[in-house]
């Protein structure tokens, strides 16, 4: 999608913030022995209160409003009857729509007591997102995006999970520009556009390249190797400013 004028502009950012404000209420609720089924219907409550769809329930039949992944689960976790426990790295990932269009974001939350290491990856996971948000400008490279991740994980000592991509969004969840790499693709020659709207999310791990489905879980991906990784995303619009985080509570 390429915003062409302010009503545009506005619907994505309401349905921004309703996104990144459920996210916001589903990370405080957070505690140990919270099941997953219980965050997703916190989630599901405040995105109808505001009016929303889940995105995944309703485009892809996913089965939960919000997909709740817990350590070695990386992606599209299903909410279920595990119990979050001292010590879990729980993500978090909410799109939804509203008056037809989409937004996508997401965070890695550590359930304390943790490690330093793990503290330090939830932080260095931001820093990661947002060298690449750094790069969002009309004219400039989308290759440009993993390139800056990717200096930051290897300058840090981590890896990025490869198969999973930014993408872009608005009209609908997944849409031109498709598998943005949150890592370095020299083979990726495409420019960003004043207006476009996509997301950026990397994948950072302590060891992890891949996600992978297992047996009898079309959706659940994990990580392999199995190694802890966080993903934080931000739904963008590129603009002659510089990228307009639109999945930003209260903005």
């Amino acid at each position: 999608m390429t915003l062409s004028n302010d009503d545009e502009l506005k619907a994505m950012q309401e349905i921004g913030r309703i996104c990144a404000e459920a996210l916001d209420v589903m990370s405080k609720a957070i505690e140990p022995g919270i099941t997953t089924r219980e965050l997703d219907g916190i989630g599901r409550a405040f995105l109808e209160a505001a009016g929303a769809q889940s995105a995944p329930e309703t485009v892809y039949d996913f089965p939960g409003a919000t997909c709740i992944s817990i350590n070695e689960e990386v992606a599209h976790g299903i909410p279920g009857d595990r119990a979050v426990r001292p010590g879990d790295l729980v993500n978090i990932d909410v799109s939804a729509h509203k008056n037809g269009y989409f937004a996508d974001t997401g965070a890695s939350f550590a359930v304390p007591p943790v490690t330093r290491a793990v503290e330090k990856l939830c932080r260095d996971g931001r820093r990661a997102m947002w060298a690449g948000l750094r790069q969002v400008a009309p004219g400039r490279p989308l290759a440009g995006i993993g390139q800056a991740v990717g200096a930051f994980a290897k300058k840090n000592g981590y890896t990025l999970v490869r198969n999973l991509a930014s993408h872009g969004v608005g009209l609908s969840l997944h849409e031109e520009p498709t598998e943005i790499a949150t890592w370095p693709d020299a083979s990726d020659r495409r420019i960003i556009t004043e207006g476009l709207v996509f997301t950026v999310e990397p994948f950072l791990s302590l060891g992890a390249t891949l996600a992978e489905n297992v047996e009898d879980d079309p959706w659940t991906l994990y990580s392999e190797p199995r190694a802890l990784t966080v993903q934080y995303e931000h739904t963008v619009v590129a603009t002659r400013n510089g990228p307009l985080v639109l999945t930003m509570p209260g903005h």
